[in-house]
């Protein structure tokens, strides 16, 4: 999980607080220090300064799509037509409001941009992707991509 140039000012006790934490981020602190080996007071402090300190960005529920009715994926390559600055930023800021964009990765290769996107089915994707992503700025083409089995999908 760590890379060794950007944890180096973590211990093994920090680094074990995140892994933890990663996997059950509504643990109670009382049940975070035992699982690290730490007294309560000392993990609480460690935990408070891994959240200052930006390790943790924060805390959330993980949802069931399949019982929200949004399970369908679908991964859209994205080229635009201009990729100066302002360009990428003025995309950047309009796909950052689609709510059905769960991810933007801009990618270096053959096209600028790799979108998740997590739709009811199949004729809402078409729809998002025809009325939202094709309406972003600077986008030239798309390419579209269907989720069949998602087999692991986690956080760090």
């Amino acid at each position: 999980m760590a890379n060794s140039k950007k944890t180096d000012g973590l211990d093994h006790f920090d680094l074990k607080i995140l892994e933890a934490l990663s996997e059950d981020g509504r643990m109670s602190v009382l049940q975070l220090s035992k699982t690290v080996g730490l007294s309560k007071t000392p993990c609480q402090t460690r935990l408070k300064r891994l959240v200052d300190e930006g390790y943790i960005l924060g805390f959330r529920a993980m949802l069931n799509p399949q019982k929200l009715g949004v399970d369908h994926i679908a991964f859209a390559e994205v080229k635009l037509s201009d990729t100066r600055e302002k360009a990428l930023e003025e995309f950047n800021t309009a796909v950052r409001k689609i709510k059905e964009v769960e991810e933007c990765h801009m990618i270096a290769g053959a096209f600028d941009y790799l979108l998740k996107v997590r739709t009811s089915d199949i004729r809402k994707y078409r729809r998002v992707l025809g009325e939202k992503i094709s309406s972003l700025p600077s986008v030239a083409n798309t390419s579209t991509f269907v989720v069949m089995q998602s087999v692991k999908e986690t956080g760090i």
